[in-house]
């Protein structure tokens, strides 16, 4: 019996650990520091196992990572490399969902050498992006093509009937994390020339977009420009990839981000103060001033943008925060928990969305593939669905000897996602390919 040893039973795990029981002849081995929760998620008497672990406070964990032949990490992406180099010295697999950092891929040798697979970027954003958008490239490449345009947008987002917020946004994930990318820069390449957006104005460069009849907007995510590579595609002329939200989070998100909202510096002695008394601590003015302030440094519509914030709860005078000292994006993420959660019943929407224009000796081709994925009802989120079941299964197929592969990789090469896709099809997750031929020469 192979056994599969996850870290983390977070937001993304019962999907994941809810399909890998499924095969008897793995054990699912869940190390959390929360455990509770997880003994619902397997069979009775079964032979799988759980074990309580602060891995942020006590990080040696030699002996729980040796009872894993594949070790999945679903903790804090800062943790990842210190766990890869535990499964290459015990020769065991890794898979993440995270994007590779540069002390990851600093590993590929090694790995090779120990014969180990260093497997990360298999979620949904990164990974089923990833795989959808390989397939189509290799195909048409084996066809004569050329990818001329690539344009990939991806979101998770309430589905319509609970978008019920001024925001037009709940979290399914990590607040913090979302709040984080707010802060990246982004470049992506538009015929042929490189377009750079810096961290402080990344809400600024945002437009619409409508997929399968959702009105929707689109801002850059990140710096595209490495996927000319990671894709294969140096022929590309323009190469973007955005994150979707329904409108009006970018120009909010630019007022968060004009008010230093987005910062980690340390704010001290503001327990049980109100969340106004804090805000203004944060901007440094009065609590008066908090509305003289935002009218004068933000850059978009001020009176929207302040109804928000006192939707959000930030001009809250009652209620008091719990902690000695915060940053302002950790208070932000504490007032969004608050505010921002789906409730009983709810659906979250996955919106993954490729647009290629493929140019062939005669003719080009628009290309288009489109992943609309829903929650379950007080079920699993889509977004839980869509970020775990890709590891899962990869995990599986490592299991069987069917993905050998070693060294640090990410879901590009077809021995990974044809395999990956055609089960995540199996279990009803499938992106709609469409093809108009665009012009005959």
């Amino acid at each position: 019996m192979k056994t599969v040893l996850i870290l983390g039973a977070g937001r993304v795990a019962k999907p994941m650990v809810e399909y890998l029981v499924r095969f008897p002849e793995i054990k699912v081995v869940v190390a959390s520091r929360h455990v509770d929760h997880v003994k619902g998620w397997f069979p009775a008497d079964s032979h799988h196992e759980i074990i309580q672990h602060d891995f942020s406070h006590n990080g040696e964990a030699e002996e729980i990572v040796k009872k894993g032949d594949v070790i999945v990490s679903l903790l804090p992406y800062t943790l990842h490399v210190k766990f890869a180099k535990d499964a290459l010295r015990l020769g065991k697999h890794l898979v993440t969902t995270s994007y590779v950092s540069d002390e990851m891929k600093a590993l590929d040798a090694q790995a090779r050498e120990k014969g180990v697979l260093l497997l990360n970027e298999i979620g949904l954003d990164p990974g089923i992006d990833h795989m959808s958008a390989k397939k189509i490239i290799d195909e048409a490449h084996e066809r004569g093509g050329q990818v001329v345009s690539f344009k990939s947008y991806c979101g998770g987002i309430p589905a319509p009937e609970a978008n019920d917020n001024p925001l037009g946004y709940k979290f399914s994930w990590s607040p913090r994390g979302v709040l984080m990318a707010g802060r990246n820069s982004a470049r992506y390449l538009e015929n042929g020339q490189i377009v750079e957006i810096p961290g402080g104005d990344l809400f600024k460069h945002h437009w619409s977009i409508k997929v399968d009849g959702l009105q929707l907007e689109t801002y850059t995510n990140r710096d595209c420009l490495g996927y000319r590579e990671l894709y294969e595609i140096p022929e590309v002329k323009t190469l973007f990839r955005g994150t979707l939200r329904y409108p009006g989070w970018s120009d909010f998100m630019q007022g968060i981000a004009d008010l230093g909202l987005l910062s980690e510096h340390p704010i001290t002695n503001v327990q049980g103060k109100s969340y106004v008394e804090v805000f203004a601590k944060i901007l440094n003015v009065t609590v008066p001033e908090i509305r003289p302030l935002i009218r004068e440094r933000v850059r978009t519509d001020a009176d929207e943008f302040i109804k928000k914030l006192e939707w959000l709860g930030l001009c809250d005078g009652n209620t008091t925060f719990p902690e000695p000292e915060t940053t302002p994006i950790d208070f932000l993420t504490h007032i969004m928990l608050e505010k921002m959660q789906y409730k009983p019943g709810e659906r979250d929407l996955v919106v993954l969305y490729h647009d290629f224009l493929i140019r062939y000796a005669d003719h080009d081709e628009q290309v288009t593939s489109t992943l609309i994925e829903y929650g379950i009802p007080n079920g699993d989120s889509a977004m839980a669905r869509t970020v775990s079941l890709p590891a899962a299964i990869a995990v599986r197929l490592i299991l069987e000897g069917k993905i050998n592969t070693t060294g640090v990789h990410i879901p590009v090469i077809k021995e990974i996602y044809e395999p990956v896709l055609e089960e995540l099809e199996n279990l009803g997750i499938r992106s709609q390919e469409k093809t108009v031929v665009l012009e005959k020469k």
